[in-house]
């Protein structure tokens, strides 16, 4: 079991206004460029926390797989589950290691990635997870210098240059790649540019 650094973190996740915030434009930007159906669409939400992004996104699809390998943060979500507006599904799991044989519309993710060591190799596990015409909607950060997170939290990766970014996504497979800022995560101490990539399996 990989550490939870997330423990203590979670009870207080959502009460920090510039975090929700950033995760209502995240989501509001998904919303606006990815197009669900409510009586189909079945989405994974990677590295789902306490379910900020998969609130947003439940009234527009009909089911969310939410996969976080943080148990604290699982069970923020876990007491909200009754009232999503979506069949809700919860998987305790690292995904860089562990294997799903079910495959998905779509992938949604907020800030997660930059938490992953291989991001080349998540990429490819992302288009193998999806249908045919299933997207991807994966917000992180811009490239940093390191003081965004101020204390230790299994970070690898200070962000990420976006055209880099995209590169990966196209490697992995995904066509119609687009990437842009759609919010600013700010602190006391810096503005940090947040980005979303959008993309296809074809």
């Amino acid at each position: 079991m990989k550490k939870d650094y997330f423990t203590e973190k979670s009870k207080l996740y959502e009460k920090e206004a510039a975090r929700t915030n950033n995760v209502k434009n995240i989501g509001e930007s998904i919303v606006e460029k990815r197009m669900y159906d409510k009586t189909t669409t079945h989405i994974m939400d990677f590295g789902s926390g306490t379910g900020l992004l998969t609130e947003q996104i439940a009234p527009h699809v009909r089911k969310i797989t939410t996969v976080d390998i943080s148990p604290s943060m699982n069970e923020q979500l876990r007491a909200k589950a009754n009232s999503l507006t979506c069949e809700l599904s919860m998987l305790e799991l690292d995904l860089t290691t562990a294997e799903l044989d079910e495959t998905f519309d779509g992938i949604i993710s907020s800030m997660t990635i930059h938490h992953v060591e291989d991001v080349q190799a998540l990429f490819h596990k992302f288009y193998r997870l999806l249908n045919n015409g299933g997207t991807i909607a994966l917000a992180d950060l811009d490239k940093e210098d390191g003081t965004f997170h101020t204390e230790d939290m299994g970070v690898f990766h200070f962000g990420f240059d976006q055209e880099e970014f995209a590169t990966l996504a196209k490697n992995a497979g995904f066509k119609d790649v687009n990437i842009g800022i759609v919010s600013v995560a700010k602190k006391p101490y810096g503005d940090y540019p947040i980005f979303l990539l959008t993309g296809t399996k074809r």
